[in-house]
This record gives structure tokens, C-alpha cells and sequence, in this order.
């Protein structure tokens, strides 16, 4: 598991106190809504949803909760290789109908927490999303697990991310500091919004400690 991974290699630290804020705050966010299934997406790609993706779900598996987290960037997966596991197959297979959700889950090394990585690219990742499959496997993964976190493809270069937001009870928005143009945050949330998709707020992140912005999770933006 890469070191990107401070929740569990350094619980301590403050970077990992800053995402169990998180964890608190997104449970506090809808107190009259039950939310298990999470997207966790961003503008565009390299603002670092799939690092805030793993820590959040560790500090939820520390918990106590079982937790699984579903590898949904169909073009560019990344978790198979953060959570050191073998992507030879994951979620494409299981939607095409070659394998069982059971088969394909991935244990970590944190207790509580599972895998279900992207399997081998397909040709129409947004189509396969979009499918009654997808949305019976959530029903099944909900029946086994107490959080389902999907890391989502970028909401702006591709219509994947809008269309699991129509799937997930809520969806937190990664930004980068410095990285993250403002009108591209605009867009993102303007396109959610047009949906009707529940967003739970965004995650400011490589902010400097100093900063006291650190992975800061906040919904205002100007």
C-alpha cells in the first residue's frame, strides 16, 4: 500500500485528524438522509480524488465500518495501484456478466476495508455505468457493506462522473490548491446541480498544514 495512504501508515498525524474531520463532517451533512453511497470525484483529472478516496475510506474502516470502495475511473484506474492489488480482473468483468461481485472483492491491509478494483478498460465505460447491472451490483454491495465509496471519473472531460452521482446518496468534489481553475469548479458544481445530484461539499486538498486548510473539507466556493 503506497505511503499515500497517511491514514493508515500514520494515524497520528494531523493530515490524518484532518480527513476523521471529514469523516465527521460528511455524517453530520445529511442527518435526515442516509448516505452509503459516496462519489468521491473532481473537476478534472490530477486534483487527487483517488488519494483523498483511500484515506477517507480507511478513516471509515477504522471505524468500524465495512467499508468497499469501487474503482469506477474506467479509463484511468488508480486504486489497484495504491492498495498494491492485481487488477487483472474488478467491476468491468463483473458488469459484462463474466464474474461474480464475491469473486472480485479485494481485502487490504486495513481491517474492515475492501477493493473492488476496474478490472480490464472497456471500450464504453460510460455506457457500462449507466447499466441496470451497475445499479443491481450497488444494491448488492450495499446488502454486504455499511459504505460504498466510489472513486468516480472527473466530472468535466467525461459524462462518467454525472452519471454515477445519479447512482451515489451524495457526492464530495476534490480540488486542488493552486491547480483547480475557478470556473472549472463553477462548471462541475453547475453540472451536478443541473442534475439534481446531492453534493455533500468539496475537499480542498494539498493546502499546506500551516495553511490550516490541509484537506480541508468546506462547500463554499467564489
Amino acid at each position: 500500500m503506497k505511503s499515500i495512504v497517511v491514514t493508515h501508515s500514520d494515524p497520528k498525524s494531523p493530515v490524518s485528524e484532518a480527513f476523521r474531520n471529514l469523516r465527521t463532517n460528511v455524517h453530520y451533512t445529511n442527518i435526515d438522509r442516509e448516505i452509503r453511497v459516496i462519489q468521491i470525484t473532481s473537476p478534472v483529472q490530477g486534483e487527487g480524488k483517488s488519494t483523498i478516496t483511500s484515506n477517507y475510506a480507511v478513516t471509515l474502516a477504522q471505524s468500524g465500518k465495512r467499508v468497499v470502495v469501487v474503482d469506477c475511473d474506467l479509463r484511468r484506474p488508480q486504486l489497484h495501484k495504491i492498495f498494491a492489488l492485481k487488477n487483472t480482473n474488478g467491476l468491468s468483468n463483473v458488469l459484462v456478466g463474466d464474474h461474480a461481485m464475491e469473486t472480485n472483492l479485494r481485502e487490504t491491509k486495513v481491517p474492515n476495508l475492501y477493493v473492488l478494483t476496474s478490472g480490464p478498460i472497456p471500450p464504453n465505460p460510460s455506457e457500462m455505468l449507466d447499466s441496470k447491472r451497475m445499479k443491481e451490483l450497488v444494491q448488492s454491495l450495499k446488502d454486504h457493506f455499511d459504505t460504498v465509496i466510489f472513486d468516480s471519473p472527473p466530472i468535466l472531460p467525461v459524462t462518467d462522473g454525472l452519471v454515477l452521482s445519479q447512482i451515489a446518496d451524495g457526492t464530495m468534489v476534490v480540488v486542488s490548491l493552486g491547480k483547480t481553475e475557478k470556473e472549472a469548479l463553477r462548471k462541475t458544481i453547475d453540472s451536478l446541480e443541473n442534475i439534481d445530484a446531492n453534493i455533500l461539499g468539496t475537499v480542498l486538498n494539498n493546502a499546506s498544514i500551516k495553511s490550516g486548510y490541509y484537506y480541508n473539507y468546506e462547500y463554499e466556493y467564489k
